[in-house]
């Protein structure tokens, strides 16, 4: 059996031991001593033994007397060693050997221990590991020093395992030394009260510590007061420790209940208890379990004059839950150096005792038994046949169902079941598959608490009630005899009972859980009989313990998850937590609006979870997706906040406050790249910094609460403005232009952009005091921009190179999240190693990754397998997960794959070495590629910073399209960045970040857009310089292929929707029938009638949204409409289309030579919407509508872009927004500002000669642009054949090739080639 312990063997084994002890008490008395040596034989105790030379006195350490140790009757998990070490003690340690000279040894054990030789509890190594590694043969000693130490007068070893070769034998020792125990005892109307000495000072630190034991569940321990200050209550509430604090005695009865400790308290053995105040914060502590609890400002501790132990008298005592005082013991209780109870039997003037206290501790006899597997039952006869029945018992339990009592009536009137059932208790009699009664009582039984059931029948009345008067009672009126046979089954049946006609029958649950005062008819069951098999029978109990544990306390549920539990397992619901996973460890949220972006979501509201794991909650941030990924935060106060002089007020204060908390915004400042905040100061005889020497009017307070006297665009501690930076102030003399003290409006506007000053948290002005001060401020929303964590790589290229960090503790919850991208088959990604247990992720084959741990219950592989091979060189994301439940493992979008973590196994991941990336410690199996965006528990490790100093491995890691470049859509182009990638929309009819928002406008019949072409070269050679020919643009080419693809949305038929015109009175028309149907007219020869394509489409001028695409090859044509198939077509015509002049969306005003048809439907217009326009490689509406300064498209009548192209209904915040701040260096003007928009007269003037200037220059850039269009632009193709798809055939004059001469990124903003 391998239990996580280290087997240790001889005298070395027990020199470690020795040496283990001393080294933990050399800054204490010594507490090893032997215990059980120089105990006499009556103080051993055991279940049975094979001969009196066998017995349990034999039973010491190197002892050969008898038969060299204790061996039972029989072995089996029913035997017991019991050692009564006459006092109360602490021990610290123990040593097992088999018996001397023999095959007999114990290899596995438990320890419990007691106070009164009953009602036993087990000593547990952790919360759930209670099994000790005993010995390998008969004579080696293998000692064990306790993690903590028992403090008992008895002490019990439960063999669990033994040499299958032999028999259970054992020889031990225990060690520790002499417990000293002062107890006052409490009956429920007495307390003792301690008051402190009149001139007695505050000390800055105190400490109350005490133990207790008890066997009801509630009931107050503690209460301190003082006269004016506050209190502080403790008490036992359903087995939980409970501590209040309340503002005092003359306060409302209210409280507010500020921590709650512990659990199952009441179950008679010691629990310790202890209050530490240290400044203004109370250390709590109950057994194992701590929890801090500040002290609010505005109560003192300092106050309290008085503590009271085991109740609360007068109108204190109607402020606690229980409303009861404390029965039981206490030990120990010690208020800094004070022995309280010392003082009480000394009859010290500063205790005072009320009612009946005792200085001894009764220990009343409680023997439970525990049905713990499915196994379990107990079989009683009944002690006197009867025609009356009662039975009546105490159980708990965290199980929704089980059977408590089953019985077969006499004379065969059938079989009676009392169950739980939906945490009620149930009756049921059936006979012959009929159900005679059913009755049920009671709710809520599986809440871990003690409960009673009664069973009676009598006379025709049969009852079953629950908790006496405090919980219910449920009556049935039977017509036969309910009167039992002769045995009664408690928990189960035993084994083949379901099946059988006749005895003990279950067809429910069984029972797990602890009983104890079981009753049939007057007399008490003796469970101690019953454990010496001298009454009734049993399997799979554990008797006299009851080993009910609280699986919740401490929850291992985290971020708010909450707690459930049955006998053997618990449960978290993660339920509106904001996170998951089996113990609510993992963030369902992204860690930034980069992650969010890369995940191909567009601007708008989303909860980002900046710390992933960790403890900062998630906040919900507005993510504006644009060329860059900004996270926009909001506060209180965005809009422009004016001032006027208020008599008496010289400075005006304004506190911002966010939706994010001050931990949540720092965390999301500290890992973006950059964050800026707008700060804007309008002014009017009204100073601000007071420059270049003076004290400042106004100031603003940064996010860590301090003063700051620059303004925004400054840097810091500069004490200046933008313009005093950039020598540019209206007053060379001053740093910022409102320190012009002007009469005129003047403004300093800025971006804030050093990060450990964000963000503003409020504003100071001044200077409003004086005749005409008038001032104006604004503080804008803090953005931010890229993920610092995200892109954190390392590249490793040598197997033997690696990167080391700090050791990762992980002890019960450890997640592990990166991407990698590698070509290699193989490789270790990370280790981490401890003295036995450790964790490892490796890529084991190109096909599977490895999750590999041990936390002491042996190793755990975890893997998940993948169809296509994971080296190939592109990012892949892998997500690894432990904790006290599971392990699990996900790879990309793969299923993933989870390994259960056993029930009573090792919890603590313990690892002592560094964390190895890239590799491990013996450098084998190194990793060759990338890892990025390395993640341990919420914390990012800096791969990059550490590469930098590494050999063999190099900070970043390139290439990014190769995974994300899919997001990029309709014809983006994916551009490597450094950080990340971005999508180049120059090819595109789209815009936004992916390149998938539709851009559309609504035209009226009398809006015009046309994408225009010089006529051919040869018509103009001889007027055009040499140097204007080089330069300008053609139309010299012939096409034999067009690809054209566009949306719209009208309720107009006919409709002229695309025009396609030609120097040589060619054309190609799209257009709406009169029935609505969409027609393709192609005119491509001047002295032939234009061709007519007619679609089978139905009516499409049905006011919803089209799509339309038409491609051409030579002769062949084909269109598709919306979703249906596409219809093709033959030019019988010439197939080439010569010299193109135009492209026109809706009316065509150059209409001299329009065919007569066209025309027509010309004169009317296009009323509707036209979207995401498409010919061959130019986009004429984009361009019109985002660059028209820069394109070749003259725009007549009203056009404005709208959302009216896009295939759903916009979302508000769904939209892309604009990221755009006012002139960072601040502007001088005459006029008075508005909220949200400063204006004046002459700025108003001037803005208007500004439009007309602006207009002016941007028509003459056209005109010399149209001036030096080069001919080489366009370059006449001839037909070479159709070979692959249409779009990428050399028929197309406009190439999608971004690498050609003539195609200009989409950061010139040129949309024409």
């Amino acid at each position: 059996m391998d239990l996580g312990l280290k087997r240790q063997s001889g005298t070395l084994s027990w020199l470690t031991l020795l040496l283990c002890c001393i080294g933990g008490t050399l800054s204490k008395e010594s507490c090893d001593g032997s215990l059980v040596s120089h105990l006499p034989p009556s103080a051993f105790k055991s279940s049975s033994q094979l001969s009196s030379s066998h017995g349990p006195g034999f039973a010491k350490l190197n002892r050969r007397d008898g038969a060299g140790g204790w061996s039972p009757l029989d072995s089996n998990k029913y035997q017991w060693l019991e050692i009564n070490l006459g006092e109360p003690t602490e021990i610290t340690a123990i040593a097992t050997q088999g018996r001397y000279g023999s095959s007999d040894w114990v290899t596995g054990y438990q320890l419990m221990f007691s106070d009164t030789g009953h009602n036993w509890r087990q000593y547990r190594q952790e919360d759930s590991i209670g099994v000790f590694s005993g010995n390998t043969n008969a004579d080696s000693v293998v000692p064990f020093k306790l993690h903590h130490p028992m403090f008992a007068r008895f002490l019990r070893v439960v063999p669990l395992d033994w040499n299958p070769n032999g028999r259970i034998g054992l020889r031990l020792e225990a060690y520790g030394c002499q417990y000293k125990s002062d107890v006052m005892e409490f009956d429920g109307s007495s307390s003792v009260l301690y008051k402190f000495s009149p001139n007695s000072s505050q000390a800055p630190k105190d400490k109350l510590s005490l133990k207790f034991k008890t066997m009801l569940n509630s009931g107050t321990l503690i209460h301190m007061e003082g006269t004016h200050g506050p209190s502080v209550t403790v008490e036992l509430v359903k087995g939980k420790l409970l501590f209040h604090l309340s503002k005092g005695k003359h306060s409302s009865p209210d409280f507010h209940t500020s921590a709650s400790l512990g659990s199952l308290l009441y179950d008679q053995h010691w629990h310790s208890v202890t209050i530490e105040r240290v400044s203004r914060h109370l250390n709590l502590t109950v057994d194992k379990s701590s929890q801090q609890l500040h002290v609010p400002g505005h109560l003192s501790l300092s106050d309290i004059s008085e503590i009271s132990f085991g109740g609360v008298s007068g109108p204190s005592a109607s402020r606690t839950l229980s409303k009861k005082n404390f029965v039981g013991c206490m030990e120990n209780v010690m208020y800094n150096d004070m022995n309280i109870v010392n003082l009480a039997k000394e009859g010290r003037h500063q205790v005072q005792k009320l009612g009946a206290v005792s200085f001894t501790c009764t220990e009343p006899i409680d023997v439970p038994v525990t049905f713990s597997s499915p196994g379990s039952f107990l079989q009683l006869p009944l002690s006197v046949p009867s025609d009356d029945l009662s039975v009546s018992l105490e159980f708990r339990t965290w199980n929704r169902a089980g059977l408590l009592l089953t019985f077969d009536l006499q004379q065969q009137a059938g079989s009676t079941w009392l169950y739980l059932r939906d945490t009620r208790a149930r009756l049921q009699i059936h006979k012959a598959g009929r159900v005679l009664i059913d009755i049920t009582a009671g709710s809520g039984l599986n809440d871990g608490q003690w409960h009673t059931v009664h069973l009676i029948g009598r006379r025709g009345r049969l009852a079953i009630t629950v908790d006496g008067d405090d919980g219910g009672t449920a009556q049935a009126n039977p017509t036969f005899p309910v009167s039992p046979e002769n045995q009664l089954f408690f928990g189960g049946c035993p084994e083949g009972g379901k099946s059988g006609d006749r005895g003990c029958r279950n067809p429910f649950s069984v029972f797990q859980g602890c009983m104890r005062l079981i009753r049939t008819g007057d007399q008490e069951v003796d469970l101690i009989k019953v454990q010496q098999m001298a009454l009734g029978n049993f399997s799979d109990l554990q008797m006299d313990v009851c080993g009910i544990i609280d699986r919740c306390s401490p929850s291992y549920c985290e971020h708010g998850g909450k707690c459930t539990q049955s006998w053997s397992a618990f449960h978290c619901n993660c339920s509106h937590t904001g996170y998951k996973g089996a113990t609510c460890h993992s963030s369902i949220y992204e860690q930034s609006c980069e992650a969010y972006k890369h995940k191909g979501n567009t601007s708008g509201f989303y909860h980002v979870d900046v710390d992933g794991s960790g403890p900062i909650d998630p906040q919900r941030i507005y993510c504006n997706m644009t060329d860059k990924t900004w996270m926009v935060i909001q506060h209180n106060n965005t809009e422009l906040t004016k001032l006027k002089p208020s008599t008496g007020i010289n400075q005006h204060l304004a506190h911002f406050s966010y939706p994010a908390d001050v931990e949540q915004l720092r965390a999301i400042i500290t890992k973006a790249e950059h964050c800026e905040q707008e700060l804007s100061y309008h002014c009017k005889k009204s100073r601000l910094l007071n420059t270049p020497e003076g004290v400042p009017f106004t100031w603003w307070m940064d996010g860590g609460g301090e003063v700051q006297t620059y303004w925004g665009g400054a840097t810091p501690e500069s004490k200046q403005c933008a313009c005093g930076l950039h020598e540019s102030c209206i007053d060379p003399q001053r740093f910022c232009n409102c320190d012009a003290d002007g009469v005129d409006w003047a403004n300093d506007t800025g971006l804030l952009s050093y990060k450990e000053h964000l963000p503003v948290r409020g504003i100071a002005v001044g200077d409003l005091s004086r005749p005409g001060s008038e001032a104006a401020y604004k503080v804008g929303a803090l953005q931010c921009y890229g993920d610092l964590h995200f892109w954190n790589s390392a590249y490793f290229n040598k197997e033997t190179s690696y990167l080391h960090f700090p050791t990762f503790h992980g002890e019960l919850s450890a997640d592990i999240s990166f991407l990698f991208k590698t070509s290699t088959a193989s490789g270790v990604f990370l280790e981490n190693l401890g003295i036995k247990d450790f964790i490892r992720i490796e890529l084991s084959s190109p096909l599977e990754v490895l999750f590999s741990y041990d936390v002491g219950n042996g190793p755990v592989e975890v893997r998940v397998e993948s169809p296509s091979p994971l080296n190939d060189d592109c990012w892949h994301s892998v997500r690894a997960e432990r904790n006290v439940k599971e392990a699990s493992l996900h790879v990309d979008q793969l299923p993933g794959a989870t390994q259960r973590a056993p029930p009573d196994g090792h919890i603590h991941l313990q690892l002592n070495s560094q964390l190895f990336v890239g590799g491990t410690a013996s450098r084998q199996k190194g990793f060759l590629g990338c890892i990025r965006s390395l993640q341990l528990n919420g914390r990012t490790l800096d791969l990059e910073e550490r590469a930098k100093i590494t050999p063999g491995v190099q900070p970043g890691c390139p290439g990014h399209c190769s995974s994300y470049g899919s997001l990029c859509q309709n014809r983006g182009r994916c551009v490597e960045r450094r950080t990340g990638f971005a999508c180049d929309c120059g090819l595109s009819a789209y815009s936004g970040a992916f390149c998938n928002k539709e851009v559309s406008a609504y035209f009226k019949p009398s809006t015009s857009v046309s994408y225009t072409f010089k006529e051919p070269y040869e018509l103009t050679r001889n007027s055009s310089s040499s140097s204007v020919q080089a330069s300008s643009i053609y139309s010299d080419m012939t096409l034999r292929a067009e690809n054209i693809s566009l949306g719209f949305r009208t309720s107009q038929a006919p409709a002229l929707l695309l025009y396609v015109a030609s120097y040589y009175r060619e054309y190609l028309a799209v257009l709406l029938n009169r029935n609505g149907q969409l027609d393709v007219k192609y005119k491509l020869q001047s002295n032939r009638e234009a061709e007519v394509f007619k679609t089978n489409t139905r009516n499409l001028a049905n006011g919803q949204l089209h799509t339309v695409s038409i491609r051409r090859q030579a002769e062949n044509l084909y269109i598709q409409v919306d979703q249906y198939e596409e219809e093709d077509f033959n030019i019988t015509s010439d197939v080439e289309f010569n010299a193109i002049k135009s492209v026109v969306l809706g009316r065509v005003h150059d209409s001299v030579e329009l065919d007569p048809e066209i025309a027509r439907l010309n004169s009317l217009g296009f009323s509707g919407c036209l979207s995401v326009v498409h010919f061959n490689s130019i986009t004429p509406l984009k361009a019109a509508l985002l660059y028209p300064a820069t394109s070749p498209v003259v725009v007549t009548g009203p056009l404005e872009e709208s959302a009216c192209g896009a295939s759903a209904p916009s979302q508000h915040h769904a939209t892309e927004t604009t990221h755009s701040l006012a002139d960072h260096f601040g502007s001088v003007g005459t006029g008075e500002p508005i909220v949200d928009a400063i204006s004046s007269d002459s700025a108003l003037i001037g803005g208007v000669i500004a439009v007309v200037i602006f207009i002016i220059l941007s028509a003459l850039a056209v005109m010399g642009r149209c001036l030096y269009r080069r001919k080489e632009t366009f370059q006449t193709q001839q037909p070479k054949g159709t070979k692959g798809p249409v779009e990428d055939s050399p028929e197309f004059p406009f190439n999608n090739d971004a690498n050609t001469q003539y195609v200009l990124n989409e950061s010139h903003r040129e949309h024409f080639i």
